[in-house]
């Protein structure tokens, strides 16, 4: 059974991936996939995602070089959602984070920083560094 068969993409033609280090089982990202997302993904070897805001398809890392390598692809019981098992270079996050998954709410139900930077967005990105405006102190 092909892949491409098996996915159910959602009436916007996208599924929901979720992105795990291969290594350590670290969960990096959440993010949407097309049909030509994936197959591009296959071709390739490397994650490419559908942007829902800019409405194209981007490779993971075409702006900072952390790229994820796809290693291993899981379809769940419904087929309507993957996990993917990358090797990721550097970091997922493009505020600096391995993980987009960086912070932690506490038992006062604020969110606490967890995560520990990896990079500096500015030297990466230049000005656009900052196009997600949930980090906060």
């Amino acid at each position: 059974m092909n892949i491409l068969g098996e996915v159910k993409f959602d009436s916007q033609g996208l599924v929901p991936v979720i992105v795990q280090d291969v290594r350590n089982l670290e969960i990096l990202m959440m993010a949407w996939m097309s049909k030509d997302a994936l197959q591009k993904t296959l071709s390739t070897g490397k994650v490419h995602f559908w942007s829902r805001s800019r409405q194209k398809i981007w490779l993971k890392g075409e702006e900072s070089g952390h790229y994820q390598w796809i290693r291993e692809i899981w379809v769940d019981c419904d087929g309507d959602t993957l996990l993917l098992k990358v090797e990721q270079t550097q970091a997922a996050c493009h505020l600096g984070y391995r993980s987009c998954f960086f912070r932690k709410m506490g038992k006062d139900r604020n969110l606490k920083i967890l995560g520990k930077k990896v990079f500096e967005p500015e030297k990466v990105y230049g000005e656009n560094s900052q196009r997600c405006t949930h980090e906060k102190d």
